[in-house]
């Protein structure tokens, strides 16, 4: 047993296994169970192989450029890959300590580079940025084309306390809370964003702990108590006991097996809550958060990396029909691919051009080819037959691209009303725009007689609006959702929605956060997407905000110039609203 103590700044016992997030590394660590040992395995041995072909692929791409005679270099990482001192330790980890397997990568890759720097050739204490290159590339795969620690958290099993070096408010809005029920930092203090954002979720929380997540080894039982400041590691039973008689803060449960139930403001304004969803194995959890529907069904996870061509059409009506069957009667938002080149080809087939040549993609690219275009439209327009369906055109740029996709949205349907008797009707079907680059959102206006809905990406938006690539280590703190212009696009969109009667959503990561959805209804939006976790953390964020009291604040926050101005004063007003609120005022 170990007493660590820090400082106190949100109320609340807990008891729960320590999850460890070290954020200056990006690696998190954290125990599994023996029946999922094997299954962690094998997505280390996928990592490998996905490693593999991208190498190779690199290694092609380099002999046949101008530096023909730097493809060697490749072969020395194609070698490590195979191994067994780096993939077999990592495995071994997996098993002996039944960890996480991208935490195992990075423990195998400490062990080599304690072996590499030790060595006196400093040609080959050099080659251990390839061992570096070659871990990063596994824990890379591993991900599975996640962005950050909110997707790495969505594996842990609950009920968890998140130790961590330290956690931004941005990534701390966006965690499932019934996961992990209350958080310890090494850095910190009671004026940290973090700390204000923690009081008023009412999730317990200690900052200032120094290196606890260092300390601390995932898996072992804690009890957090931020009130006092108290963190124990690896209590007595008779601790456990006391924790569980001092617990104030109940295990957040999912709603029950019913129709979802209105959510309000204070002052009536009526919110929809919808979910995204990527996987039918997803579903469940709309009844579990109360999602009034899916608002975003991303088409494009059915391939799981196959080529688009041999998904046929009836593969495809299949998985949309199970879709609507299970959600009905709440309707489906179903986005049409959003692929760029090299994905629609699948693994390995593609051109090298998205680095030089952007935007073919999505929409553009389904109207490039047509066939592909027309043979989900045909599977959709089947499915729409079993319950209320919603088309979302991913990647709008113009209005021409709308009206072509509308015209072949209104051959298909026609056709099949003639060969099943008038059963599909091209009006029955709601067709909506992503608005997700800034031409779009410019031309909002223009777009919205064209459609029945749109629907604001904001993760994109953000992305084009800032020039700003959020997986580049050299720019990515520039990706900013409070930037002045991000706010006054979303704006512009809403405005033009409202002028010609058509509803507005908004989904992405700005939807799920609880800071900032109270600035987002300011601006007038009522309609938000997101993962199905973060439903029952928004819910009641929303459920004690005042809608009139939020569009003072946007019209304030609207008139500020940089976006950390704007950050400020939001937190400002959302750390009185925690005072007033709070047992210790």
């Amino acid at each position: 047993m170990e007493r660590l103590t820090g400082i106190g700044v949100s109320p609340g016992v807990v008891l729960g296994r320590a999850v460890v997030l070290t954020q200056r590394t990006e690696v998190m660590r954290f125990p599994i169970p023996p029946d999922r040992v094997d299954r962690e395995v094998a997505a280390l041995l996928r990592a490998q192989a996905a490693s593999k072909q991208q190498l190779q692929d690199i290694k092609a791409r380099v002999e046949h450029g101008p530096g023909s005679e730097l493809a060697a270099l490749f072969d020395a990482q194609l070698l490590m890959l195979d191994d067994p001192i780096l993939v077999g330790r990592a495995e071994t980890i997996v098993r002996t300590e039944r960890v996480n397997a991208a935490w195992a990568v990075h423990r195998a890759y400490e062990e080599l580079y304690h072996v590499f720097m030790s060595m006196e050739d400093p040609y080959l204490r050099e080659r251990e940025t390839d061992v570096a290159d070659v871990a990063g590339r596994l824990r890379l795969n591993l991900r599975h084309g996640a962005k950050g620690p909110k997707e790495l958290l969505s594996q842990v099993d609950g009920p968890s306390v998140l130790i961590a070096d330290e956690l931004t408010a941005s990534v701390a809005a966006q965690l499932d809370w019934s996961r992990v029920q209350a958080f310890a930092t090494d850095a910190g203090s009671r004026t940290y964003h973090t700390a204000i954002l923690a009081r008023s979720l009412k999730v317990p929380a200690i900052v200032g702990l120094h290196d606890a997540s260092l300390r601390i080894a995932a898996g072992t039982p804690v009890v957090l108590d931020g009130t006092t400041g108290e963190l124990i590691v690896a209590p007595t039973p008779e601790q456990i006991d006391e924790a569980h008689r001092r617990a104030t803060r109940p295990r957040r449960k999912g709603r029950s097996q019913t129709e979802p139930g209105p959510v309000t403001t204070t002052d009536g304004v009526r919110i929809r809550l919808e979910a995204n969803i990527e996987l039918l194995e997803d579903l469940p959890f709309l009844n579990e958060h109360g999602a009034e529907g899916v608002g975003l069904y991303r088409s494009e996870f059915m391939l799981s990396g196959r080529p688009i061509a041999s998904v046929t059409e009836d593969d495809q009506y299949g998985l949309y029909r199970s879709l609507i069957e299970q959600v009905a009667p709440r309707p489906v938002t179903i986005r049409t691919f959003d692929l760029d080149e090299r994905q629609f080809a699948g693994p390995g087939r593609g051109p090298e051009r998205r680095r030089t040549r952007p935007g073919l993609r999505g929409l553009r690219l389904g109207l490039a080819n047509p066939d592909v275009l027309r043979t989900q439209m045909r599977a959709l327009v089947r499915a729409s037959a079993h319950g209320p369906l919603r088309i979302m055109f991913p990647f709008v740029t113009a209005v021409e691209e709308v009206r072509q996709a509308r015209t072949i949205l209104a051959e298909v349907a026609s056709g099949l009303s003639r060969t099943h008797a008038g059963q599909f009707e091209p009006g029955q079907i709601k067709v909506g725009a992503m608005i997700e680059v800034p031409s779009a959102a410019l031309a909002a206006d223009l777009l919205a007689p064209e459609v029945d809905f749109f629907t604001i990406g904001t993760n994109d938006l953000i992305q084009f609006c800032l020039a700003v690539d959020r997986t580049d280590d050299r720019v990515s703190d520039l990706y900013e959702p409070l930037h002045p212009a991000v706010l006054r696009l979303i704006r512009m969109v809403r405005r033009a929605a409202a002028r010609h009667r058509i509803p507005v959503s908004l989904c992405g990561e700005m939807a799920s956060d609880p800071a900032l959805v109270g600035l987002l209804i300011g601006l007038g939006l009522t309609e938000f997407s997101m993962t199905p976790g973060a439903i029952p953390i928004v819910r009641p964020v929303i459920e004690e905000l005042s809608a009139a009291e939020a569009r003072r604040l946007a019209g304030h926050a609207l008139r500020l110039a940089t976006a950390g101005e704007i950050e400020q004063y939001l937190f400002d007003a959302l750390a009185a609203s925690a005072v007033q609120r709070s047992p210790w005022s």
